[in-house]
């Protein structure tokens, strides 16, 4: 069973944790000047979330096409997010899948330290 009992629970965990990322300017700096957006699709349950320098759009197909997807389970986010998984080993494992440049994503990881701090207080306040 997974952690998150309902797509509609971990769109607002996922949609809240980059929301709170967007509040960060040098996420957004560089995100604009790399033309950098993100499709995030979740599986078990489904959950989708599109991420760029102009907004979070959570639940429906990306505006535009992203610079990267990336496609993992919600538990799967939900132990990177807690920092239980490194990226690097959640790709070599195949639990990480990517499309678009992997240097990319990599060269992203360090930016997303905020949400990495914020994350376990948005999953304990929403229960998870």
């Amino acid at each position: 069973m997974s952690v998150f009992p309902s797509g509609e629970k971990a769109d607002a965990v996922f949609g809240r944790l980059f929301t709170v990322l967007l509040e960060d300017e040098q996420f957004v700096e560089k995100a604009r000047k790399e033309s950098l957006s993100v499709q995030l699709v979740h599986s078990r349950p489904d959950c989708r979330i599109f991420v760029s320098p102009d907004g979070v759009v959570v639940g429906d197909e990306a505006p535009f096409k992203p610079a990267i997807t990336l496609k993992m389970s919600c538990d799967t986010a939900h132990a990177l997010w807690l920092g239980r998984l490194p990226v690097p080993a959640a790709i070599a494992t195949g639990k990480l899948r990517i499309r678009g440049r992997i240097a990319k994503v990599l060269e992203l990881v360090p930016l997303l330290q905020p949400a990495f701090d914020r994350y376990p207080d948005i999953a304990a306040d929403a229960g998870i």
